[in-house]
């Protein structure tokens, strides 16, 4: 029975081995990069405010990239990081940007926000102004940078409103402007719902499940990996 219990052990550690060998590699990812997430709570996945390394990236999408990838390569040495703010809107981030994310220097910078915009009713010209102005201050800042910008979503179990949608079109387009990766996690939890109901992915009206939040880790690596070919 022992011998039969190690060697289950064995292949269920070759097994997870192997797993981690599998993932393929993010261009963006250079040795030593810095990855920043910043946003409102979806990104923030309650994340602890200490240095305790088991809750310091949060429960979320960032917490799942950084776990993958931390693991597959360790060579690395990948620093990654989660400054995201349960609320904030465009407007919180502009009040602390210098502190949370250019003193931070990072070399990769992932933002998601929009939807707490979008219930706070900030107009849609202010919402485009204030994170243009975000991202032209930290590309002078650092020149090298490279953005990955999510499209804020909800979810779909009934009709999306239009300022959804075009705070959607709003990141897309500062997406061009800046040469960012652009995430679109409306069309992967529309697709998903195809495959289980709405409440599956996402529990409210807009913070997803773990389930959820393994589908948006899935496709944040995806969109950067194409966007930055490994060398």
């Amino acid at each position: 029975m022992h011998l039969k219990l190690v060697t289950a052990l064995i292949a269920l550690f070759a097994t997870a081995h192997s797993a981690v060998l599998a993932i393929e590699p993010i261009g963006a990812f250079a040795p030593k990069a810095r990855i920043l997430f910043q946003g409102d709570s979806i990104t923030d996945g309650n994340r602890g405010r200490s240095a305790d390394p088991n809750h310091i990236l949060g429960h979320g999408y960032a917490f799942i990239i950084a776990a993958r990838h931390g693991a597959a390569f360790p060579e690395a040495k990948l620093d990654f990081m989660n400054r995201g703010i349960s609320g904030n809107t465009v407007l919180d981030l502009e009040k602390r940007w210098q502190k949370d994310t250019l003193d931070l220097k990072p070399d990769v910078l992932s933002i998601l926000i929009g939807v707490n915009d979008d219930g706070r009713n900030v107009p849609l010209d202010q919402y485009e102004q204030t994170y243009d102005k975000l991202l032209t201050e930290t590309k002078a800042a650092n020149p090298k940078v490279k953005f990955v910008l999510c499209e804020p979503f909800v979810k779909h179990s009934g009709p999306i409103s239009e300022s959804i949608l075009k705070r959607q079109e709003i990141v897309a387009r500062l997406a061009k402007k800046h040469g960012a990766a652009l995430v679109q996690f409306q069309k992967v939890f529309d697709a998903a719902n195809e495959r289980a109901p709405a409440d599956y992915w996402i529990w409210d009206r807009v913070h997803p499940t773990y389930r959820g939040h393994h589908l948006m880790a899935d496709e944040w690596e995806r969109v950067v990996r194409a966007s930055w070919k490994a060398e």
